[in-house]
């Protein structure tokens, strides 16, 4: 089975140091770190899926599941033609410590199909996604593994997925995916949870390290939904956002710009911003190293990297996408001072607002947009004073706390429970 290796280092491993790096300071026993290092489960697919030429194509997808131990898994589901199996588990593992650092009771879980579903029709897309849910179906359900949209999936994607399993069901299960359309039992507020939990902790951070918001200098790489709506609200807070990216390269004005008008751009373009007015064209991702106070990576695991880490000119980063940072270049940022705030709290509030619809779900009772908003608020804020201790007690940078006060709450968990049998 031929599976496209990632071009930056191999994700799993990083999500691995990234662990062990917590374990040793932790002091955490060999057998609790020989246990936490692995998925406890990984599920390998391979399906057929026919095309509307009445041709059949074959399509692999996988769902890993990290850790149960306070809680059913939980975790997107991505369709890209990149997709690869490391991957999966390291996203998987940061889901496990993602949804412990804001103390939700959720263990870790993603899953993927290697595909490119831009080249499908929506018939194609749909049959592919029901294929690939009946595929999953024995290992994912409301009270043991709940996935969610991620890269290239969206809500009509989970409204597929839920159907179907409700289909296998005979009666209509809703909990078992969230990011779900409004009609089919979705949150208000889920669509921008993401971007507006990495708002909070953007504004949290800029406070503690007294850079004011207002006026602050913005880059934002990757306008898909967590990067347009981040880029949003902090140009809404008074930030001056320079700089924006999405596949067709990177648009910097130091003046500026009118995130608004971007967004409409983008709407009527594709959802593209190629050729945006009143920018400079960066190509690839040289966005990453133009000037600006504040740098919040929303595309894709990578981005970063000890090639052009030494080149960043920010003095904060926050990590809006998965994975964005690798080890090299955060070892860099820190010799160079400059704080990054972890992934796994900074993009903590698209699993806080999933985590608010499987409860709605569950008690079939839902709740305001300002009710999810104000409770996403109070997590966000809480999870980012947690981690911020934690830096001072420990005396060390954030994705070190941030994974300090996770490590330990899923090792406790564990330890709590025991072994069966």
């Amino acid at each position: 089975m031929a599976i496209k290796e990632p071009e930056v280092m191999n994700p799993y491993a990083q999500a691995v140091a990234q662990f062990d790096a917590a374990a040793e300071r932790l002091n955490l026993s060999p057998s609790l770190r020989k246990i936490l290092r692995k998925p406890k489960r990984e599920l390998i697919v391979n399906f057929p899926v026919r095309m509307d030429d009445g041709t059949i194509e074959m399509y692999t997808g996988y769902r890993v599941q990290h850790n149960v131990n306070r809680g059913p898994a939980k975790g997107g589901i991505r369709f890209d033609s990149n997709v690869s199996l490391d991957e999966v588990r390291a996203l998987a593992m940061w889901m496990t410590w993602k949804c412990a650092v804001v103390n939700i009771p959720f263990g870790g879980a993603k899953g993927g199909v290697i595909v490119d579903p831009h080249a499908l029709s929506r018939t194609e897309l749909e049959r592919l996604t029901r294929r690939y849910a009946t595929e999953i179906a024995g290992v994912i359900g409301p009270e043991s593994d709940i996935p969610a949209p991620d890269v290239n999936t969206n809500p009509q994607i989970m409204a597929w997925i839920m159907d179907t399993y409700s289909m296998h069901h005979g009666y209509s299960v809703p909990a078992v995916v969230t990011g779900k359309p409004l009609s089919v039992g979705g949150s208000e507020g889920r669509m921008e949870a993401t971007g507006r939990g990495v708002y909070i902790t953007t504004r949290e951070a800029c406070k503690v390290l007294d850079i004011p918001l207002k006026g602050a200098r913005v880059i934002v790489q990757g306008f898909g939904n967590v990067g347009s709506i981040t880029a949003r609200l902090l140009h809404e807070a008074g930030c001056k956002v320079v700089g924006l990216a999405d596949v067709t390269g990177g648009y910097y004005n130091k003046n500026g710009i009118d995130v608004k008008m971007a967004l409409r751009y983008s709407q009527e373009h594709g959802g593209l911003l190629k050729d945006l007015p009143h920018a400079e064209h960066v190509e690839g991702k040289g966005i990453l190293e133009m000037p600006c106070d504040i740098l919040i990576p929303a595309a894709l695991e990578g981005q970063l990297t000890e090639e052009n880490a030494p080149r960043v000119q920010a003095k904060l980063i926050i990590e809006a996408a998965n994975g964005p940072t690798t080890n090299e270049a955060d070892a860099i940022f820190h010799a160079r001072g400059i704080p990054v705030v972890p992934d796994i709290l900074a993009n903590a509030g698209g699993v806080t607002v999933s985590y608010f619809e499987w409860v709605q779900d569950l008690q079939h009772f839902f709740w305001t947009e300002h009710e999810i908003n104000e409770r996403l608020e109070r997590i966000m804020v809480r999870s980012f004073e947690a981690v911020e201790a934690k830096r001072e007690e420990q005396n060390c940078d954030y994705r070190l706390a941030a994974y300090l006060l996770a490590v330990s709450r899923v090792a406790e968990a564990t330890q709590v429970r025991g072994i069966y049998p």
